[in-house]
């Protein structure tokens, strides 16, 4: 039966390169897929695209290809991720220069576009997800709007002969499934096999977390090796069955555990999880050691995919203003608190206008609401608000800073910031309103 292996380059926009060049150098794989779009990532990504036409992808697009093309053009290994974010084709005419500059020849590159919809959904009167209002409540607000792409064109660019792809926002798993259809020869409507293959792409795309990162819990949930933790490959066999493993040597563990854990990350309901290629049911996933940081993983299935695609509509959501300042020794806590009783006062004072507002001392009620019953040792006051204007956000950070001289005794290690808020909420959008297209540039 054939089988392919695909290595997982990064779970996220900021993930360690070198994890990625052990998998393209002994892995032994096949494909390697960069995961690095999260839902704010693309808002960002479009703010940057239109200060500079030629912005708007991945910051560490140019490093990670300067790592690994080379090995991948060597060892035969296609190379697939959504880098691109909202500048694909800006991406891939970067990758085409890197690839000149290295002395690479004989390449194709394409690019993915058409998850773009924000012309399409300001047309629109379509309810938002979350809040059930109409999009129309966001006018002049929208920055971004991007579908949720399958693997459709992953799969137009592969037949294509494209050695990289690179794509803005297609959905985590169609990365990783697109490369099994396109071996396999799947049917786009052969549901069990889809949701076979959106198992492997869900316990891929977040990288070293199914290799035991974030997962560790010392005493409890031991993992050797996190420094260079080895990310994941999967094993695949034309039936979809997989096993999941990482390279003979590296840190981290692949455990049944480690395969559980990461298999029920961001799922809401095991037998309903939608994706733009199928709706995927987990539910009878089965999961077995059959060696050392090998675990096969088998079961899962799948039943027709929805008419609409999601898309993650990104909107300008006023500011937060954020100040912090430490007090440490004796009386740490009670000067902690004379500090927020004073910025508390002093924005009341001054007027400031916020629709929310945290006073904080991190280390005794920042993340439970009841004090620790001991005294602290030390505590760093955090006063954070939800402002409209970006003036009364400099505001906050302004009153904590000025405790200097101003509030209790010793307080050091100030910091402020004031940033506008880019949030997320979704619609979902009729198929036939999103167009995909791929692209190519030759080396």
């Amino acid at each position: 039966m054939k089988t392919i292996r695909i290595g997982a380059g990064a779970g996220y926009s900021g993930d360690r390169i070198e994890p990625a060049v052990e998998l393209a150098a002994k892995g032994g794989i096949d494909y390697l897929v960069y995961e690095c779009l999260a839902e704010r990532t693309i808002g960002l990504a479009q703010q940057a695209k239109m200060k500079d036409p030629k912005a708007g992808y991945d910051a560490l697009l140019e490093a990670r290809m300067r790592s690994v093309l080379p090995l991948c053009r060597a060892n035969g290994i296609k190379l697939i991720s959504n880098m691109g974010a909202a500048n694909p084709v800006a991406a891939v005419e970067k990758v085409r220069e890197i690839a000149a500059e290295l002395g690479l020849t004989g390449l194709k590159i394409a690019a993915v576009t058409g998850d773009d919809v924000l012309e399409v959904v300001k047309t629109t009167d379509l309810p938002l997800m979350e809040t059930g209002e109409s999009i129309r409540t966001l006018d002049g607000k929208i920055v971004s709007a991007n579908a949720y792409l399958g693997v459709e064109p992953l799969l137009e660019a592969l037949r294509g002969g494209a050695d990289v792809i690179i794509s803005g926002r297609v959905a985590d798993p169609a990365l990783f499934m697109a490369p099994l259809i396109h071996e396999f020869g799947w049917k786009l409507d052969d549901w069990d096999k889809l949701g076979k293959g959106t198992l492997v792409g869900h316990l891929l795309e977040c990288g070293g977390q199914v290799t035991g990162g974030y997962f560790a819990d010392p005493g409890v949930k031991d993992v050797a090796g996190l420094a260079r933790l080895g990310f994941p490959i999967a094993e695949v066999s034309e039936d979809g069955t997989a096993v999941i493993t990482k390279v003979e040597g590296s840190g981290g563990q692949v455990r049944v555990a480690t395969c559980k854990e990461q298999m029920l990350y961001e799922i809401h309901d095991p037998r309903t999880y939608f994706t733009p290629d199928v709706v995927a049911d987990f539910s009878q996933v089965t999961m077995t050691q059959i060696g050392p940081d090998r675990v096969q993983v088998a079961g899962a299935t799948g039943r027709e995919r929805t008419p609409t695609l999601k898309v993650s509509v990104g909107y300008r959501d006023g500011y937060i203003g954020e100040g912090q300042m430490s007090y440490a020794g004796p009386g740490a806590q009670a000067r902690g608190e004379l500090a927020l009783q004073i910025v508390e006062q002093r924005l009341s004072l001054t007027g400031v206008k916020f629709s929310e507002v945290r006073y904080d001392l991190i280390g005794v009620n920042s993340i439970h609401t009841r004090p620790n019953p001991a005294e602290p040792g030390e505590v760093r006051v955090r006063v954070a608000a939800r402002t409209t204007t970006q003036k009364d956000a400099v505001a906050i950070g302004n009153e904590v800073e000025t405790l200097y001289t101003n509030g209790p005794a010793g307080g050091g290690g100030a910091t402020k910031s004031a940033k506008e808020v880019l949030a997320i909420l979704s619609v979902l959008l009729p198929r036939a309103s999103v167009k995909p297209a791929v692209t190519y540039v030759e080396v």
